[in-house]
C-alpha cells in the first residue's frame, strides 16, 4: 500500500471541501450540466486520442498507485551475491536448481540464460529488449493520464464559456449576472480539479514506479553478466551497491554487518 498516494488523494479533497464548506455552502458548487461538460468532454477527446483498450487498460493500473510491493533493491543484491557464492563454489550449472525458486521472473530469466551458456551480449540484448518494451507498455498508460490532465481544463473553460454565453443573454435583468458567472466558473473548477489533483499525479506517480522498476531491473542485469563473467562475489556486491541512494547503502551495510555478527557468534558456538 501507497500510503503517500492515499495521504495525498484525501488529504486534498478534505482541503478543498472544508475550505468551501467555510466560505460557503457545498450545495452551490454541484452543477449537473458542468459536470457533464467537463467529465464527458474530457472522456470523449481521451477516446479520440487513445484506442480503447489502452484507456480501460490505464484505469486498471490505477490500482498500482495506490497498491503497489515496494521495491527493495537491497535484498536483491543479496539474492544476486548469494547466486554468485554459488556459483563460484559449484559452478554456473549449480544455479539452475536454485533458479526455480527465485521469484523475480526477470532474475530468473537472466540466470537460466547464464546457465544454457548464452553469450553475454545477447543476454543483454534480451533483458534490455525486455525492458524497453516494459518501459514502453507503462508510458502508454500513462499518455492516457496526461491526456486527461489535457483535456479536463481545457472542457473546464469550454463550460465556462457556454456559461458565459447563456449570461450574456440575461443583460437585461442585472440579478442574473452574478448567480449566472458562478455557474459558468464552476466548470472550470471542475476541470483543474480533475487534472491536477487526480490525472496528473496518478501519471507522475506511475512515471515514477516505472522508473524504479527499471532501476531495479537495470541492476539485475549488471549483476547476471558479473555472475557469468566469474567476477568475485565481493566486487560484485559493492559494483551492485552503486545502484543505491547513499541512506538505502547505509542500511544494507548495517543489515550485512549484523548478519555477519550473528554468523561469527554461532560460529564460535
Amino acid at each position: 500500500m501507497d500510503i503517500a498516494s492515499f495521504i495525498g488523494m484525501i488529504s486534498g479533497i478534505i482541503f478543498i471541501v472544508v475550505s468551501i464548506l467555510i466560505s460557503g455552502s457545498l450545495s452551490q458548487y454541484i452543477d449537473l450540466p458542468s459536470v457533464m461538460i467537463t467529465v464527458g468532454g474530457t472522456i470523449a477527446s481521451t477516446l479520440i486520442s487513445h484506442p480503447l483498450k489502452e484507456v480501460i487498460n490505464s484505469f486498471k493500473v490505477m490500482k498500482f498507485v495506490f497498491f503497489n510491493k515496494p521495491i527493495n533493491n537491497n535484498e536483491v543484491i543479496g539474492q544476486i551475491v548469494s547466486l554468485a557464492n554459488t556459483a563460484r563454489k559449484d559452478g554456473l550449472l549449480a544455479l539452475e536448481d536454485i533458479a526455480g525458486s527465485l521469484e523475480d521472473t526477470f532474475l530468473k530469466k537472466g540466470i537460466l540464460l547464464v546457465v544454457d551458456g548464452t553469450d553475454p551480449d545477447l543476454i543483454r540484448n534480451i533483458m534490455e529488449t525486455e525492458m524497453d518494451f516494459l518501459e514502453a507498455r507503462h508510458k502508454k498508460n500513462q499518455a492516457v493520464f496526461d491526456s486527461f490532465s489535457t483535456f479536463a481544463p481545457a472542457f473546464g473553460m469550454i463550460g465556462t464559456l457556454i456559461g458565459l454565453i447563456n449570461m450574456l443573454k440575461e443583460l437585461d435583468d442585472p440579478s442574473k449576472v452574478g448567480p449566472g458567472m458562478a455557474v459558468a466558473l464552476i466548470t472550470t473548477f471542475y476541470g483543474a480539479l480533475l487534472a491536477y489533483l487526480v490525472f496528473m499525479p496518478l501519471s507522475r506517480k506511475l512515471a515514477h514506479l516505472t522508473k524504479e522498476e527499471i532501476l531495479q531491473k537495470e541492476l539485475i542485469l549488471e549483476g547476471v553478466l558479473s555472475i557469468q563473467s566469474g567476477e568475485n562475489p565481493r566486487i560484485i556486491e559493492e559494483k551492485l551497491k552503486a545502484f543505491l541512494s547513499p541512506k538505502t547503502r547505509e542500511i544494507y551495510d548495517s543489515r550485512n554487518k549484523e548478519i555477519h555478527e550473528g554468523d561469527l557468534n554461532v560460529s564460535k558456538k
